[in-house]
């Protein structure tokens, strides 16, 4: 039996800081380091991230924590 694929979701901005806990400063300053997943235009005013790299960049976070400690 095939895998029925993800599918994809856009978070706006306000989206991701509320997942994440950074305010919209740290997550494009941590875009220019690259240490966060870039976003994506969605048109000439708007910008989205991918809700699967968003959640990537957290078990990342949570694995490092479970390492350190």
């Amino acid at each position: 039996m095939s895998e029925i694929p993800k599918k994809e979701r856009f978070l706006r901005l306000a989206d991701v800081m509320a997942r994440t806990g950074l305010s919209r400063s740290s997550i494009y300053l941590s875009i220019s380091k690259g240490n966060f997943p870039k976003n994506i235009n969605l048109s000439s005013r708007s910008v989205a991230w991918l809700e699967s790299e968003i959640d990537a960049w957290i078990q990342t976070r949570i694995n490092q924590r479970s390492t350190t400690t």
